[in-house]
């Protein structure tokens, strides 16, 4: 594999108790994060990413997603997300130029049969700086129940020339979600609106 990669890491989490009170069922979380060499380090302002972006982002998101399934079935996942972070030598439109793009974004999303856009998250960080990813359903935009943050660190990444590139999964919302979800936002308010305007 001619990507660069330095190093695999994962991180499960499995939440049992939230706010003093157990789980329905344990809240299971994975993130999978490759280091890799920034291709664009030391060659100044590049203008044209294209030609990396092509040549890693699909092969390196084929990877991750295997890892990833290695620890939670597809059919297991509700909520997904991705984050990419750039060390101090590199441009935060380099972490961005990994994430965002369809060649990364569609073979993870197309394996876990998810339809939503990835929630995400782009930076620069120092080497083991905490790096939070964000996540939302994989196909229901507003289901605010699984709005959720994994958060891990690397203690040896990003070096000044390095990326750390990263995909999570979770079998399930919050353990005790209790907001209203935006679409029953929406309703209310319209109903609020229609009433204040009846009564003029």
């Amino acid at each position: 594999m001619t990507l660069g990669i330095r190093k695999f890491t994962t991180f499960l989490e499995e939440t049992l108790v939230e706010g003093g009170r157990a789980a329905s069922r344990p809240v299971n979380i994975v993130v999978v994060a490759a280091v890799i060499q920034n291709p664009w380090a030391g060659r100044g302002f590049v203008e044209d990413l294209r030609p990396e972006i092509i040549r890693i982002a699909g092969k390196l998101s084929h990877e991750m997603t295997s890892r990833l399934l290695r620890q939670i079935g597809p059919e297991q996942i509700e909520a997904c997300g991705k984050a990419a972070a750039v060390g101090i030598n590199g441009e935060i439109e380099h972490a961005s130029a990994m994430i965002h793009t369809l060649r990364f974004g569609n073979p993870f999303r197309e394996a876990i049969g998810g339809t939503n856009y990835l929630e995400f998250a782009n930076t620069r960080n120092a080497p083991g700086a905490l790096l939070s990813l964000p996540m939302m359903h994989k196909s229901e935009n507003g289901k605010r129940s699984h709005f959720l943050t994994a958060n891990f660190q690397i203690a040896d990444a990003p070096g000044p020339d390095e990326i750390i590139v990263a995909i999570a999964a979770s079998d399930s919302g919050r353990a005790h979600a209790r907001i209203a979800d935006r679409f029953q936002d929406i309703a209310e308010m319209e109903a609020e609106k229609a009433e204040t305007f009846s009564g003029i």
